[in-house]
């Protein structure tokens, strides 16, 4: 029996289980694809997560971007350079999730990809896990199978706060600048927008819409921004995947059970990032798993507290400020993105140094100006 079985891979399963093993916990994380694996994602990384680990993430990152880019309609271009310390990471996650996967075995956890959940079971003090391999057994679980997985639902979280939201994806390969910036898109596209994450093979061109709407024709809006990039959309392979946006606070626990990354609905309202509340969520799930191991009996339940006041409370910002925003794009473009200060705030905000507390009553009141 193991202390704790995490399901799924990604950023924040793998953070949950490097920590855990870290502190001598005995951990089985399980995947239903064969590692490494390919994730449509654009692949952006906050400096800021190294922050939580003590090793070196250079050689799971494909490309350091020092600059952005915006654009409205293709056109009235801004572009900010950033602070050398505030690069963004470009990142392959087939290549990311895989080496944080690898460190964690380093520090003693088990892995066994290949391997689909086909059920889980209370059985008094532990969880029994089932796969087709037969099952196994856990005091803990950690439910890290995201989006589109079953383990929320089996746990009884059935009616989750969350706003679903879609994107395409289409992975190019091309010759690409290693000072080539990140690009966004905001008037093609309503409720969302669209970006090209530069790596250092090729681009990761893709759009989200965040807040619902009206049906957009994805592939086109796509195929004629790549264009820009001298990116053929028909020679390139292209991804659809749901996103689980936060959407107010809930419970992430259960009995012996919590919920991290995108199946606890921790994606950014704002900006779609996913990945940096993801490993959050791996790292205070993991603290609060040992905690609970070592006998305090409300270390689950504080879990959930501390996602609802650390990332939570930024994220009730973060969705007043996409509704301003998203609801009126050209002015936001206008008042905000075209301000230098304004973009680097933001790049501020996804890098950790900034909460959106501290914007986001001063960027609604421009905004309400503007609309006057």
């Amino acid at each position: 029996m193991y202390d704790c079985i995490i399901i799924g891979a990604g950023p924040g399963g793998g953070s949950a289980a490097y920590h855990l093993a870290k502190r001598g916990r005995s951990v089985l994380l399980l995947e239903k694809a064969s590692l490494p694996r390919y994730k449509p994602c654009g692949g952006g990384v906050a400096p800021q997560v190294a922050e939580w680990f003590d090793f070196d993430f250079s050689p799971a990152i494909s490309l350091k971007v020092n600059s952005i880019r915006y654009t409205w309609n293709m056109d009235d271009p801004v572009e900010v350079n950033l602070d050398p310390m505030q690069s963004i990471w470009m990142v392959r996650r087939d290549v990311f999730d895989h080496f944080l996967v690898q460190q964690a075995q380093r520090q003693g956890a088990e892995l066994c990809d290949n391997t689909e959940v086909t059920g889980i079971e209370w059985q008094s003090d532990r969880w029994q896990v089932n796969t087709p391999n037969g099952p196994v057994t856990g005091r803990y679980l950690v439910a890290a199978d995201g989006a589109r997985g079953s383990m929320a639902k089996w746990l009884g979280f059935e009616n989750r706060k969350r706003h679903l939201a879609g994107a395409l994806e289409i992975e190019a390969d091309a010759q690409v600048n290693p000072r080539e910036p990140v690009h966004f898109e905001f008037g093609m596209v309503k409720n969302g927008y669209i970006w090209n994450f530069p790596k250092a093979d090729g681009y990761s061109i893709g759009v989200g819409t965040f807040r619902g709407g009206e049906r957009q024709d994805f592939k086109a809006i796509v195929a004629e921004y790549s264009k820009l990039f001298d990116v053929d959309l028909n020679q390139a392979r292209q991804f659809g995947h749901p996103l689980t946006v936060w959407d107010g606070n809930q419970d992430l626990h259960t009995q012996n059970a919590v919920l991290v990354g995108e199946a606890a609905c921790v994606v950014d309202p704002m900006t779609a990032e996913g990945i940096r509340p993801s490993m959050f969520t791996g790292v205070k799930a993991a603290e609060a798993i040992d905690a609970a191991l070592g006998g305090v009996t409300d270390a689950l339940a504080t879990y959930t507290q501390t996602i609802q006041e650390e990332w939570g409370s930024e994220m009730l910002w973060a969705q007043r400020l996409a509704a301003a925003f998203y609801r009126f794009p050209g002015i936001g473009y206008k008042l905000g993105i075209k301000r230098p200060s304004a973009s680097k705030k933001m790049i501020q905000i996804a890098s950790g140094k900034l909460r959106y507390q501290d914007v986001a009553d001063r960027a609604l009141k421009k905004l309400s100006g503007g609309l006057l």
